[in-house]
């Protein structure tokens, strides 16, 4: 099993920024794929965004491209996704997930899930 865990969510102003990280434990975390996603109120599930094993590749959604910006440290166990010029149409829970596959976009592609967190961007 591989626990992931969210923090750094908030209460930010449209144009403000935020940097959510998630540390992962349990299995080698170094071997995953590791995906953001996030979910607004009455919605679907949606990826934002995915970086390779090595960090070396990345992949965004059309709707946060140029503005988020994902990474990871292998040595901390640990992803991030820097948010800049947060948008009110980017308010949702935030998750965090891990899948063997390259960074797909696919929320059935990801086995394993952090409890998620909050961003709440205000006009």
């Amino acid at each position: 099993q591989l626990q992931l865990v969210e923090s750094g969510g908030g209460l930010v102003q449209a144009g403000g920024s935020l940097r959510l990280s998630c540390a992962a434990s349990g299995r080698t975390f170094g071997r995953y794929a590791m995906g953001w996603f996030r979910q607004a109120p009455g919605k679907e599930r949606e990826f934002v965004a995915a970086v390779t094993w090595s960090g070396a590749n990345t992949r965004y959604a059309d709707s946060v491209k140029g503005r988020f910006t994902i990474s990871r440290d292998n040595a901390k166990n640990t992803v991030y996704v820097q948010m800049n010029s947060l948008k009110p149409e980017d308010t949702a829970v935030y998750y965090c997930a891990a899948g063997p596959v390259s960074i797909v976009a696919d929320v059935k592609d990801y086995p394993y899930w952090g409890q998620g967190t909050q961003v709440t961007v205000s006009s």
